[in-house]
């Protein structure tokens, strides 16, 4: 897969206040991280070529971001974004109901894009992770988030899970749960780039 290269967002940094589980064992910047490195390796593991846009704990502001991944992107023709985030219900520091994957598109997203959306999220579902939300018919939602709405290649923003879910956030803190993670995510890449 030499035209294979993914560009990987792991979203937020430490200093994003509220983005962790309400008993604080789930960080979501330390979460994603984790899970940045290890699909890099799995992707890696299966020839395709990926790099991570942010290395530091710190917070990075969206639009270095966004410059930083439109810059590798130029570099290689079928570079891809993929953002990864956990989401949240609440914003009181409590526990929610809400539970499940999603994937993001921005709302003028390339067909690209929306494919490799769809693929993510049948990735989801095969894993049955889709939780207890309703998801559009595409499968995939649509939102101006900047990551996926300013940059220039393909892009998608994934929730892996609520971290203010009491069974997701245990399942994300598992090893089996990175696992199945990761492996989502790098079964859609190899799917979306062994048909291009």
């Amino acid at each position: 897969m030499k035209k294979a290269f993914v560009i990987i967002d792991n979203g937020h940094g430490a200093e994003t206040p509220g983005k962790c589980s309400p008993d604080g064992q789930l960080k979501e910047w330390a979460w994603t991280r984790q899970a940045a490195k290890a699909l890099a390796a799995e992707l890696k593991r299966r020839g395709i070529g990926s790099t991570l846009l942010v290395s530091e704990a710190r917070d990075v502001p969206l639009r270095e971001r966004v410059r930083a991944a439109n810059e590798i992107s130029r570099l290689h023709d079928n570079a891809v974004l993929v953002s990864l985030h956990t989401n949240a219900s609440r914003s009181d520091g409590r526990w929610g109901d809400a539970c499940g994957w999603s994937v993001f598109t921005a709302p003028v997203a390339s067909e690209k894009s929306r494919r490799l959306a769809r693929l993510l999220y049948e990735e989801a579902c095969a894993r049955n992770l889709k939780g207890n939300r309703s998801t559009p018919a595409e499968g995939y939602w649509t939102a101006s988030l900047a990551m996926c709405r300013d940059t220039v290649c393909p892009a998608v923003l994934t929730e892996n899970l609520f971290h203010d879910h009491a069974g997701d956030a245990a399942f994300l803190l598992s090893s089996e749960g990175l696992r199945c993670i990761v492996e989502l995510h790098a079964d859609a890449i190899e799917k979306y780039y062994a048909t291009l």
